[in-house]
């Protein structure tokens, strides 16, 4: 694998027909950045890691930088690539690969190095919303002929400045079997379905230090988001400006008022239509929504997908056993 001859940024993968810089990437970088927050997701890295010592991360789509930084699991061989911007590089780019192959189930790679890397994708209705990112394992002992190879790219690229030292490190890399690492993605995969299914409650009902007027606020939007409620009702029933309200809401939930609605206003919906006996545009008014054209395009935002087809999935995940098996693509 070589080490990218143009900018990475221009090299990513251009999904769905979008650039990088799209809409969707900001929104997934709302939706991790929030998510990271939360005791859940904390509790659950640290158990991972403890349990298996490899590193993991919760990764946005279109993400270019270093998603394990301050991970205490990181191979050490990667760390010390990572100090060399074109070894660094070859390392983004294959993320970003592993990124664009990726499918329904877990994605695995190998870089040059002979270490595999994987992304388990977090899907919120039909769109992915982000990926825990795993790996940095073997799958057989690493070898002196393993290394040479390594080390013959490495000077190639002008990045092995002390042999000795990448060598050791190499050495030291986890060396997981097989079948280890599919219970490994398997544990993910679960995690992430649990992801897909809390992640927008998480940015609504995100526990952080927070003035008084904005608990204010969250619980007079709670009582009156069946109402046709304004951002000047709001602002108006916890004593203060429209400008300074928005400025502190906006700092506090990391959400604009109007979004933080209609995220309140999707969960609502989402907990109607578990009743299989009612309807969308039932569950919509009764929401909040006035008009059916603005709710299904707001739902489709925030939930990936349209609402028929979310009580759809949901009623036949109910009445179907869950599929215990994880599919996962290896390549070289």
């Amino acid at each position: 694998m070589q080490p990218p001859s143009t900018p990475f940024r221009e090299q990513a993968c251009n999904l769905d027909g979008m650039s990088p810089d799209n809409n969707r990437d900001r929104i997934s970088r709302d939706w991790v950045t929030h998510v990271k927050k939360s005791e859940l997701y904390r509790n659950y890295a640290q158990a991972f890691q403890t349990t298996t010592g490899l590193p993991l991360a919760l990764r946005p789509v279109g993400s270019i930088q270093d998603n394990y930084q301050g991970c205490k699991m990181v191979n050490p061989f990667c760390a010390v690539m990572s100090r060399t911007s074109k070894s660094c590089s070859s390392c983004l780019q294959m993320q970003q690969r592993v990124e664009c192959e990726a499918g329904p189930g877990p994605k695995t790679l190998k870089c040059f190095a002979g270490l595999s890397e994987s992304l388990v994708p977090i899907r919120v209705g039909e769109q992915v919303m982000a990926y825990l990112q795993t790996g940095q394992v073997m799958f057989k002992k690493p070898s002196k002929a393993l290394f040479r190879q390594a080390g013959k790219q490495l000077i190639e690229w002008g990045a092995a400045s002390d042999l000795k030292e990448l060598e050791e490190a190499y050495f030291r890399t986890r060396v997981v079997t097989p079948k280890q690492y599919e219970s490994v993605l398997r544990l993910l995969t679960i995690f992430a379905q649990h992801l897909s299914t809390v992640g927008n409650q998480l940015m609504v009902q995100e526990a952080t230090a927070e003035a008084p007027a904005v608990s204010k606020a969250r619980t007079f939007i709670a009582e009156h988001q069946a109402d046709e409620i304004s951002l000047n009702s709001v602002a108006h029933a916890v004593n203060m400006s429209v400008f300074y309200f928005c400025k502190v809401f906006k700092k506090a939930t990391g959400l604009t008022f109007t979004e933080y609605l209609a995220r309140v206003r999707v969960e609502t919906i989402k907990q109607l239509l578990l009743d299989p006996h009612k309807r969308v545009s039932e569950a919509a008014y009764e929401a909040g929504f006035q008009s059916l054209s603005q709710f299904n395009r707001v739902f489709r935002r925030i939930a990936g997908e349209a609402p028929s087809a979310y009580r759809d999935r949901v009623h036949t995940r109910i009445s179907t056993p869950p599929n215990r098996g994880v599919r996962m693509t290896y390549a070289a």
